[in-house]
């Protein structure tokens, strides 16, 4: 190895700059709001202190945050040495981490706005010690050669320790083999999109986004004007008020099309080697790399429109790799697929799994109760409160029981597992139906538990964890057969 040491590209300034601003953008809405927009420049007034110094303070902020950004990317070196990659950064606090090529997990790239600009790139090292969602190290921007280069050094370094040192194959390593072909598995076309933004959620987080920002800026907002308006037009009919939530419910779905179609433009999965490769973005441009060894579990979930349609998403737990910005380790594959065509991909990527599951153990009839028994802890006092202050239409608040009870025995029908072999398949739903498929070797911890009101009907549920994140992920098969739970447990200890 070779000890020149290399600088990022003179734009990471600004990027780091960017960067900081934007993660103060809320702080400075709410000085400048609690300001009330006032600028008062005339310092002979009584009130220019008390207006300004808290645009002061944030113009100190916003300096000091300018600076360090500056600095940050003045100071910072990296460069490879004794099989490791070594970064260096810091003015009067220099700070050193060296990452042995070995413990690389992953290579993961992005490509903003400015990277695209001077065609560069953001790598992030994964190492299976990389916690919340961070990596262990970050080129925030240099060319792609330099990316190749970091790449090449490590595959270099995971070679020689692989072969005998002084054998010839060593010679044969340190040279530029050629990289194996990537195979697409699988690419998203803009109806799936169209489909992905109007199936999801998207829509919801839309509408929410928006109650929530009228809440901060409520006191700026004219409820009295808008109140009036509506009023006005209520005097015409319905139709009129009917047409007017229509289009913002038009509205919210365009912006969560725009939305999905910025996230997920050209998303494309992709087989190479032993590696599975995602890239998606169209703004920015984001790759992840996730080695197939450390995948540690499979998700698929049809939410009731998606299975209505026949669709599913899927997604798998790894113990390393994600996109940036993300902090769980839960990783969308397929975000939008026909479940008919999901089976085919999937056997060719995970061959040691089963995806044809035709026959689950479910919960026994006794427990059907156990479904929607919790949920009247809640729903019965809010009936009652509603009942008592807006009666007598309050009472209407009684029909709450029938869609409560209908999501429970729609749980209950759902609700099941299958142990074949050395992998579990747990079914489950909240609303949206989830099968989580989990190989015995990858399982971190099986648990059994039993309430007192469980014991009585000799049912009981178990949990499975695998390692993903912190906390890990997790499946659960509710209020089955106490011996069924058993079994589980057996399987999980032999």
């Amino acid at each position: 190895m070779f000890k020149e040491k290399y600088k990022l590209h003179p734009v990471t300034a600004i990027i780091n700059v960017v960067k900081a601003l934007k993660d103060l953008l809320i702080p400075i809405i709410i000085i400048v709001a609690a300001n009330g927009f006032n600028i008062n420049l005339d310092y002979r007034s009584e009130t220019f202190f008390s207006e300004m110094i808290p645009l002061f303070i944030l113009v100190i902020v916003l300096s000091v945050t300018v600076v360090s950004g500056l600095i940050k990317w003045w100071t910072f070196v990296y460069w490879f040495e004794d099989s490791e990659l070594r970064v260096e950064y810091g003015l009067f606090i220099k700070k050193k981490r060296y990452i042995p090529f070995d413990r690389i997990q992953n290579l993961n790239y992005k490509e903003g706005i400015f990277h695209r600009l001077f065609k560069l790139v953001q790598v992030q090292v994964e190492t299976a010690g990389s916690k919340d969602g961070k990596p262990e190290a970050e080129l925030t921007a240099v060319t792609k050669a330099a990316a190749d280069e970091v790449e090449i050094q490590m595959k270099k370094a995971k070679t020689k320790q692989k072969l005998p040192v002084e054998s010839d194959l060593v010679q044969v390593a340190e040279e530029d083999e050629p990289e194996p072909a990537s195979v697409i598995l699988h690419k998203m076309k803009v109806p799936e999109l169209l489909l992905l933004a109007t199936t999801s959620s998207g829509v919801g987080v839309v509408l929410a986004g928006v109650f929530a920002v009228l809440s901060q800026f409520a006191e700026f907002i004219p409820f009295d004007l808008i109140y009036d308006e509506l009023a006005f037009l209520v005097e015409y009919g319905y139709i009129v008020v009917m047409i007017l939530i229509a289009l913002a419910l038009i509205l919210a779905w365009g912006v969560s099309v725009g939305l999905t179609f910025l996230n997920y433009y050209n998303f494309t999965v992709s087989k190479q080697h032993d590696r599975l490769i995602i890239t998606r973005g169209l703004i920015e441009k984001k790759r992840v790399t996730i080695p197939l060894n450390r995948v540690q579990a499979i998700k698929l979930a049809e939410n009731p429109f998606q299975q209505l349609l026949g669709l599913a998403s899927v997604a798998v737990e790894s113990a390393g790799g994600g996109f940036s910005g993300e902090n769980d380790k839960k990783i969308i594959l397929f975000p939008l697929i026909a479940k008919k065509e999901v089976f085919a991909p999937l056997a060719e990527l995970f061959p040691e799994y089963d995806f044809q599951v035709n026959q689950i153990v479910q919960p026994p009839k006794k427990a059907q109760p156990f479904f929607y028994r919790i949920d009247f802890v809640w729903l019965v006092p809010l009936i009652g409160a509603v009942s008592y202050f807006f009666y007598p239409y309050g009472l209407l608040s009684l029909l709450l029981i029938v869609p409560i009870i209908l999501l429970g025995r729609w749980q209950f029908k759902t609700t099941g597992f299958t142990v074949k072999d050395q992998q579990i398949t747990i079914v489950s739903r909240l609303v949206s139906r989830v099968t989580f498929y989990a190989l015995k070797k990858r399982v971190q911890i099986t648990q059994g538990s039993q309430t007192y009101f469980q014991k009585r009907r000799n049912i009981g549920s178990v949990k499975i964890i695998v390692m993903s994140g912190i906390a890990g992920a997790s499946a659960t098969a509710r209020h089955v057969e106490q011996r069924e739970v058993e079994k589980i447990l057996t399987w999980y200890e032999h």
